[in-house]
């Protein structure tokens, strides 16, 4: 187990990560529009940063979120764009508003649905001071409209009023785009992001005050000829070109295969159903009977439940906090869940029994401090049934699945949800396969471990986070760049479905 003092004294020496730079430029064809990305060095104390975007995302209300996503550009292909990236490889660039073009670095997200940018009219946000901001009387193309609108993140919130202009997107310029001028930006994550806004390529129906989104604009205006856009990220951190979106249709040059589609079952996010999860040949047992998931183009890393995220990052070998909490739960507790468990009881019922998630039924005055615990305690046995239950599967003795349970403990990730590895064990890890449209898509250890650093101050992160979203809209799976750096994505919205494909 890594301490924390060692932990943060690696952080602070370790020194470089990457960064991305952006290119936008028109393709021989009419139907196809791209977003080329380059790629720089990045300082890794944003790593930091990062933690407090993530606790911004998926949390704007019960059933509604924003996340952060990664693509973009620069008009020319002489006028590059350095990227600075929050944690791996997202991606953000330039677009233009207004006449004549006023630029931007947004992020391309696919998890929210509306355009905002800076106003002039940002007079007491600290960020705002930081950033490009929207000037009105200096575009010719510029209509008012001043609805008054407020996004509310986990950290943080983002208000100010709908006006409409002109976007240009690479060669593409959008008419009339109804899009947020921001007045107000109330969040640290704003002040230490290095994007000035966010462009969203999710549905209409997340979309804030029912703005019409860029993409749809695009498509209704005729300005491609395929209601499909994909993404291309590159993740070898040597290479030129860092990526590339294509608006229009698909670059054959970047996948080979055929692309496996998945139905889009909810209109919002582009979510979808997964099946089973492996490390190495043996199941989590988290989604044999499926999970909701979105493809996601602004989570840098893979996010999951906290119960199969533990699992996955103890069969690799990462390090996280260690909880008493979790240790003291298999030491009371472990013998009733094993005999529960052995006596046919359902699952979700063992941790009700056991008196520990009866939060419909307390009674008297807890404080607040009670009332964590309790939650904890609850969170704690959830998990512990789960990994009990995948033993006992296994015809393991119950003391073999006590040792594993604590061992679990241990592997906990820590509160912003990372967890660190050993470099020297990446060629001994296994690889880690999700079930999609019935077909397997196996991440290796060299696309889910994350390098910074170098000589002794190398630091490798596992590329699997826990995030656990509250019901109605969770549990969800966030597949973020580190898997679609290895997949190329489709995003089909004539069909309703995603495609994905092995990258090249």
């Amino acid at each position: 187990m890594v301490s924390s003092k060692t932990r943060n004294k690696l952080i602070h020496q370790a020194t470089c990560f990457c960064l991305l730079a952006i290119l936008i430029h028109p393709t021989t064809s009419s139907d196809l529009f791209r977003v080329g990305l380059k790629k720089r060095r990045l300082e890794l104390d944003d790593i930091r940063a990062s933690r407090v975007i993530r606790k911004l995302k998926y949390s704007q209300h019960p059933s509604d979120y924003q996340s952060f996503a990664v693509v973009g550009g620069d008009s020319s292909e002489q006028n590059l764009v350095i990227l600075k990236n929050f944690l791996d490889a997202q991606y953000y660039g330039v677009i233009g508003i207004g006449t004549p073009s006023q630029e931007f670095e947004v992020i391309f997200d696919t998890g929210s649905s509306n355009l905002w940018v800076p106003s002039s009219k940002c007079y007491f946000s600290l960020a705002c001071y930081l950033h490009p901001k929207y000037k009105s009387t200096k575009s010719k193309t510029y209509t008012k409209n001043g609805k008054m609108c407020k996004i509310t993140y986990g950290s943080g919130s983002i208000s100010g009023f709908f006006s409409e202009d002109n976007v240009k997107v690479g060669d593409l310029v959008v008419k009339n785009q109804e899009f947020i001028e921001a007045t107000s930006e109330g969040s640290l994550s704003f002040l230490l992001g290095k994007f000035d806004g966010l462009l969203g390529l999710g549905f209409q129906e997340i979309s804030v005050g029912n703005a019409v989104p860029v993409w749809y604009n695009m498509v209704d205006q005729g300005l491609v000829k395929e209601k499909v856009f994909s993404f291309w990220l590159n993740r070898d951190t040597k290479a030129e070109v860092g990526g590339e979106i294509v608006f229009g249709g698909v670059d054959p040059a970047h996948f080979k295969g055929n692309h496996t589609y998945v139905p889009v079952t909810r209109k919002g996010y582009w979510q979808f159903n997964m099946g089973d999860i492996l490390v190495g040949n043996n199941s989590t047992g988290f989604c044999e009977q499926g999970c909701a998931a979105i493809m996601d183009s602004g989570t840098s890393l893979l996010a999951g439940p906290t119960t199969v995220i533990t699992q996955i990052n103890h069969a690799i070998g990462a390090e996280g906090i260690v909880s008493a909490e979790c240790k003291g739960v298999v030491s009371q507790y472990g013998e009733m869940i094993w005999d529960l468990l052995v006596s046919k009881g359902l699952p979700r019922q063992v941790c009700k029994e056991l008196g520990l998630c009866v939060f419909g039924q307390e009674t008297g005055i807890k404080t607040v401090v009670e009332k964590e615990r309790s939650s904890l305690l609850c969170e704690v046995c959830e998990m512990a049934v789960v990994w009990v239950q995948t033993k006992l599967k296994l015809n393991e003795t119950k003391e073999k699945a006590f040792e594993y349970v604590n061992q679990l403990c241990e592997s906990l990730p820590s509160p912003a949800g990372e967890s660190i590895i050993d470099c020297k064990n990446i060629e001994n890890m296994p690889n880690v396969t999700f079930t999609i449209g019935g077909n397997p898509f196996s991440l290796t250890p060299q696309q889910y471990i994350l390098k910074t650093g170098v000589g002794y101050a190398e630091m490798c992160i596992s590329g699997f986070s826990a995030y656990d979203l509250p019901p109605p809209t969770g549990p969800l799976w966030i597949i973020g760049d580190v898997f679609m750096g290895a997949y190329h994505t489709v995003f089909d919205s004539e069909n309703l479905q995603i495609g994905i494909a092995e990258a090249t």
